[in-house]
């Protein structure tokens, strides 16, 4: 199920002989909430950054190397998806832009064999008055980290 207000796009590249492009946001695209900061989080293999929430900032994130596993929590009490878990899967292979609004709990995890890089385009500057955080472990998240055999 997919949370209210998260968005996943898929995003263009353009490879050549030379090399390729990656696209991610434009000023005129639907999506684009203002510009905060964009900045990169590298990821180690199965390492868990998380977990963390914004109170007012929308995240814009793309994985530009390396695969992560994105997982999101709904815990807003005024939301239509209340209670709802979604993993999303991306990288440079299943390359796309992930849109979280402010409040969804969001955290992620190296998935493979290579660290990986996220961008984030933030929709407001970091500040520490508008995040919170959780052990990504203990806390009152219904989620487990561990490798799943599906």
């Amino acid at each position: 199920m997919q949370i209210d207000g998260v968005i996943v796009k898929k995003l263009t590249q353009i490879s050549d002989e030379r090399g390729k492009i990656m696209h991610m946001m434009r000023l005129d695209d639907p999506l684009f909430k203002g510009f905060g900061e964009i900045y990169f989080s590298q990821v180690y293999p199965a390492v868990v950054k998380g977990w963390h929430l914004h109170s007012q900032m929308t995240l814009n994130y793309a994985v530009v190397s390396g695969t992560i596993k994105l997982v999101l929590y709904d815990d807003r009490s005024d939301s239509a998806s209340r209670g709802t878990l979604q993993e999303i899967f991306m990288g440079e292979s299943d390359y796309k832009l992930v849109q979280v609004p402010p409040g969804v709990w969001n955290g992620f995890k190296g998935v493979g064999t290579a660290p990986a890089l996220v961008a984030n385009l933030a929709s407001h500057p970091h500040s520490a008055d508008e995040i919170s955080r959780l052990d990504p472990f203990e806390n009152h998240i219904p989620y487990d980290w561990s490798l799943k055999h599906r």
